[in-house]
């Protein structure tokens, strides 16, 4: 079965249309008060590979809902005046639709261009889950 639009051109699309933020930058953002970095991956990637200090959580299938105020499952992370989010994926692909998504939406966020992948390998700082797993 074709498709009318591959998942490569859904990333590329979003990506010409949303802010991405390099990984040096992002790196020099992990302290600012104003800024709220979403981890979108599944909690086993977080839980195998680490995440980013004072990462919220917010797992992709979940993300449109904890944003809208109006629906049930609305977090009061994403109620925030004045921040700024940053959310990232593993390598950026997840994150890209996600933001694009979310700015359809109306909610402003940019995303992690390269995703944790090259966080790491930049030599982001990376915390790790407790013995019981909890992130």
């Amino acid at each position: 079965m074709a498709l009318k639009i591959s998942a490569a051109t859904l990333v590329a699309n979003a990506r010409a249309r949303i802010k991405e933020v390099a990984t040096a930058d992002a790196i020099a953002l992990v302290d600012d008060p104003d800024t709220v970095i979403v981890d979108i991956r599944d909690v086993r990637e977080r839980q195998r590979s680490g995440y980013i200090p004072g990462s919220v959580h917010a797992p992709r299938g979940m993300i449109e809902f904890w944003v809208d105020p109006d629906s049930p499952y609305h977090k009061e992370v994403f109620a925030q005046p004045g921040k700024n989010y940053l959310f990232h994926c593993a390598s950026g692909w997840r994150s890209a639709i996600t933001v694009a998504t979310l700015q359809d939406m109306g909610f402003e966020a940019a995303h992690l261009r390269d995703g944790f992948g090259d966080w790491v390998k930049q030599g982001g700082p990376v915390d790790h889950p407790d013995s019981e797993g909890k992130t």
